[in-house]
């Protein structure tokens, strides 16, 4: 087995929640949204970025992110396999999160030597987690894995783990999460609708960035 997971990592990621209590979770499509985007986001207030692998571009637009977009704390989504984990290494991702908590993918993580949120729904993934040092998880899909209420009963048995919870979660529900004291922050995409990319509305987005900063005021 590899080395346990290193507390320099779960301060990291601690250090990273608190700088906004939204983290976006963004699918860009064209490369040309990138860029713009981003610092529409960082402008806003919601500097943590999480660009999904779910495009053609989304490794192009992770390295544009980190090398042009100034405060901007870029790192990979939608992370599945030791591939994906090492194309978004590569891209330059600060971090990464995941759906889901393979055995492998937690075992790479820790080769890689990288920080890494790995998603959980279940006690028994996330205990799994926990054996090789994990501290920090996303918890996805956190409405339709029942929400506020599993949370709070993990809070009891496990006070030392925290999430970030990630799925159905908008600006009408965020602050319930949020205010669990188990919850670092929330992942959600209600701050970078399709609509508004597609528009090229980066203003709406930077307004949308600013409400959702707004929440831990």
């Amino acid at each position: 087995m590899t080395t346990a997971y290193p507390q320099a990592f779960i301060n990291q990621i601690d250090e990273l929640a608190a700088l906004a209590p939204v983290v976006p979770v963004i699918r860009i499509d064209r490369i040309e949204d990138a860029v713009p985007l981003a610092q529409a986001l960082v402008d806003g207030g919601l500097p943590v970025l999480e660009i999904t692998l779910r495009t053609d571009v989304a490794l192009d637009a992770i390295k544009l992110i980190s090398e042009n977009v100034k405060g901007a704390r870029v790192g990979a989504g939608t992370v599945t396999n030791r591939t994906n984990l090492q194309q978004a290494i590569d891209a330059g991702s600060e971090y990464i999160f995941t759906p889901g908590a393979t055995p492998d993918l937690l075992e790479a993580a820790l080769e890689a030597n990288i920080a890494m949120i790995p998603g959980i729904q279940s006690v028994s993934e996330m205990m799994a987690g926990l054996d090789l040092g994990y501290r920090r998880f996303k918890f996805f899909p956190a409405e339709a894995a029942g929400g506020t209420a599993v949370l709070k009963s993990i809070a009891g048995p496990f006070s030392d783990v925290r999430f970030c919870p990630t799925g159905g979660i908008k600006l009408s529900n965020a602050s319930d999460y949020l205010a669990l004291g188990n919850v670092m922050c929330v992942g959600g995409s209600w701050v970078v609708p399709d609509d508004l990319i597609e528009a090229g509305d980066w203003d709406a987005i930077r307004t949308l960035a600013a409400e959702a900063a707004a929440l831990r005021s």
